[in-house]
C-alpha cells in the first residue's frame, strides 16, 4: 500500500532501457522501483558531497 505522504513520479522510458533497468534490478536483488529509487539516492548523495546539502523547506515537503 502506498504511503499517503510520498509524491507519485510517473516516467516514460523506451522498451530497452526497461529491459536493461530490470536486468539490473533482478542482478541487485530489487525491484525496478527500488533500483530507481536507490539511483536517484546515489544521485543526490554524489551531488551534495560534490557540492552542499540540499536544504528542503518544510513547505516542499507536502
Amino acid at each position: 500500500m502506498r504511503n499517503k505522504k510520498n509524491k507519485h513520479l510517473g516516467i516514460e522510458i523506451d522498451s530497452e532501457l526497461h529491459q536493461k533497468i530490470k536486468y539490473i534490478a533482478e542482478y541487485e536483488g530489487r525491484s525496478i522501483n527500488g533500483q530507481i529509487l536507490y539511483l536517484i539516492r546515489q544521485c543526490i548523495k554524489s551531488f551534495e558531497s560534490e557540492n552542499e546539502p540540499i536544504i528542503v523547506e518544510e513547505e516542499d515537503k507536502k
